[in-house]
């Protein structure tokens, strides 16, 4: 999410001294930099301004596809340099001088959202290995939240809805928004999304469909200016889509069966998300077959524990039956652990729920 003012990569004095002038009459500030210092920082810009030689370094460090990416140049540079830009998320070319309307146009947009006040937090859910519940645990966490945008980034899972009991729900669906970019409305996405019980859920379809980074980025975003958590429930792939989840993400939350086996798999995921973003814990959900504590499993993993759980009772059959439709009973071990999760963001969402 989006703290922190413009990034500029340009090392042109003359370009810089454009650029700031027209971040002064756009009222944002700009940070200059030779190279973002990590994937949050070049997530968390309002927007990001780089020249050629920066472009080719973001994409040979891999940085994710985002919104809001400029390639800043004082003359239209060749075809070749602008396919670079735009591995990284480049929307268009601004020449400088010349060019100044459009840069002004995005930047006063970047500022907007730096003033619209408070924002809500960015919480990425993973599984440590496949069948792992993330996404039941996902679900309790928006449900514990209140009101707050739910994000299925698997569009080849089936759909979220259906877990959620939402899939009879009228509203838009990934395939009717994967194309989407640039800045939404969050009171706009809001009414076009189908709803449950104080969850807005953007859903994967019944049919895969590519999604982009941008548009991910665009829907995480919106969500976030809105004031609301936003709750992102990830597949364990290594992806632009994925990543650009989890470098702008206020927490990563790793979910994992108290199992030996699910344990050296969660090392290999903790291991690729903490490259993307420390700010990772772990959530242990029961039964324990072999008698693997929890605590055990996070210092073998190095990881804090966030929470522990038993095994939610007829849980198996709520899902075939409707979803959590009717939502998760406050004193179950799904709910009272999604809470204690909710209690480690500034925000603590989940205390008024």
């Amino acid at each position: 999410m989006a703290t922190n003012g413009a990034l500029a990569l340009i090392a042109d004095g003359r370009l810089r001294a454009e650029v700031e002038r027209i971040a002064a009459a756009a009222g944002i500030r700009v940070v200059y930099a030779a190279e973002p210092s990590g994937r949050k920082v070049w997530a968390g810009a309002a927007a990001v301004l780089l020249d050629v030689a920066a472009a080719k370094r973001c994409r040979e460090l891999g940085m994710p596809r985002r919104a809001a990416v400029l390639l800043i140049a004082a003359t239209t540079p060749a075809a070749a340099d602008f396919e670079a830009a735009m591995d990284i998320g480049a929307q268009q070319i601004v020449t400088l001088p010349g060019q100044e309307s459009v840069l002004v146009g995005v930047l006063s947009e970047a500022a907007a959202g730096e003033s619209d006040g408070c924002r809500g937090a960015v919480v990425a859910v993973i599984g440590g290995r496949g069948g792992g519940g993330a996404s039941v645990f996902a679900i309790a966490l928006a449900q514990a939240a209140g009101e707050c945008l739910l994000v299925d980034v698997d569009p080849w899972g089936g759909g979220i809805d259906l877990a959620l009991g939402a899939e009879g729900e009228a509203g838009l669906r990934w395939p009717d928004l994967a194309a989407a970019g640039g800045r939404l409305s969050y009171p706009a996405l809001r009414d076009a999304l189908p709803q449950r019980r104080g969850v807005v859920v953007l859903s994967a379809g019944r049919s895969g469909v590519e999604l982009r980074p941008t548009a991910l980025a665009a829907v995480v975003e919106a969500g976030s200016r809105g004031g609301i958590p936003v709750i992102c429930d990830l597949p364990r792939q290594s992806s632009a889509v994925v990543e650009t989840v989890l470098a702008a993400a206020d927490l990563v939350v790793v979910v994992a069966p108290a199992e030996v086996r699910a344990c050296a798999a969660t090392r290999v995921v903790a291991d690729w998300v903490l490259m993307l973003n420390p700010n990772v814990g772990l959530v242990v959900r029961g039964p324990a077959p072999g008698g693997l504590r929890a605590a055990e499993m996070a210092t073998l993993l190095g990881l804090p524990l966030l929470a522990a759980m038993r095994a939610e009772s007829n849980l198996d059959e709520a899902l075939e039956r409707g979803g959590l439709a009717g939502g998760l009973r406050r004193r179950s071990p799904l709910a009272a652990a999604a809470r204690r999760v909710l209690a480690v963001l500034p925000s603590q969402p989940g205390e008024a729920a």
